[in-house]
């Protein structure tokens, strides 16, 4: 008899496992059809419609596209977000690899220092935008040290170029740390008796960098520079918090995504133009991605 409550028991699980791992699996991909899959089909169909924020819209093909090749914003926008990805991918691809080496070593006191270049990560991107525009104000802490030894006051947040450049001082400052995390998981994989045999060999700090240490942690490189690129080039709170809503003077610092709130909020926002650039910036940071794995496959080979 026990036997056969075994058996019978065996046969209902091995019923019941086809279904099993999708009735694991069900809440996750609801989330993932509810908050990615539809948002991104609904964003492409709108893309070629003329959808407002009250109004369905008909479908207009590639007007929206063909639209966009005249808009000078949509021109200014792709500029700022493309400088924004060559200002500071390269930044937050080295700086927080050193960063990494020098909290590397098991050494006292060394978790503090690991804790405080993480702290910039957790904190609020507003809280940090708010701090930021505080220090780079006309009145500003920075402007006040600046005029005290004589350099006098610089204009911040009021030049077009020099707003870009403090944002992207302040993605880089808040970057650091969470690439300095990804790089500490590599160098903890690096063997140590590869160090040392360089440095028998005669190799110094710099050589065993260059020649241990950057091959060794190459594929965690790539990772970082193709996260990097995709959140550079989909900058929104930096800009927006140091150059306003209107995007600078004459919103010659707007990007890309600034655009998208811009054009597709409020009564009147125009949904389906605004998708059309969303479809844009989607074919960008997906073109940059497969960029970047190429170099990584032709560096391999």
């Amino acid at each position: 008899m026990a036997s056969t409550a075994v058996s019978s028991g065996a046969r209902r699980i091995r019923r019941q496992l086809p279904t099993s791992p999708w009735l694991f699996a069900a809440p996750g991909l609801l989330i993932a059809g509810a908050f990615i899959l539809y948002p991104f089909v609904s964003t492409l169909v709108n893309a070629f419609t003329d959808r407002r924020t009250l109004v369905p819209g008909e479908f207009v093909g590639l007007a929206n596209f063909r639209e966009l090749l005249h808009d000078d914003m949509f021109w200014i926008g792709l500029r700022n977000s493309s400088l924004y990805v060559l200002g500071v991918v390269p930044a937050l691809v080295l700086l927080p690899l050193l960063l990494a080496l020098l909290v590397h070593k098991s050494i006292p006191g060394i978790t503090f220092f690991r804790s405080a270049f993480y702290t910039p990560v957790v904190a609020s991107i507003v809280v940090v935008g708010l701090i930021w525009v505080w220090m780079l104000d006309e009145r500003g802490l920075v402007n006040s040290l600046l005029e005290t030894v004589g350099v006098g006051r610089i204009g911040f947040l009021s030049d077009q170029w020099l707003i870009l450049l403090s944002a992207m001082a302040v993605t880089v400052w808040k970057g650091l740390g969470y690439y300095m995390i990804i790089y500490l998981a590599a160098l903890a994989n690096v063997p140590r008796e590869l160090h040392e045999a360089a440095a028998v060999d005669g190799a110094g700090p710099v050589r065993r960098f260059l020649s241990v240490t950057v091959p060794a942690v190459r594929s965690t490189v790539v990772l970082v520079a193709a996260l990097a690129s995709v959140a550079a080039f989909k900058v929104f709170s930096e800009v927006y918090l140091m150059a306003g809503p209107s995007g600078g003077p004459a919103g010659e610092d707007t990007t890309l995504v600034m655009l998208v709130q811009r054009t597709g909020t409020g009564l009147t926002g125009r949904v389906g133009y605004a998708s059309a650039i969303s479809v844009v910036v989607f074919a960008v940071t997906l073109v940059l991605m497969l960029l970047v794995l190429r170099a990584d496959r032709k560096e391999e080979s």
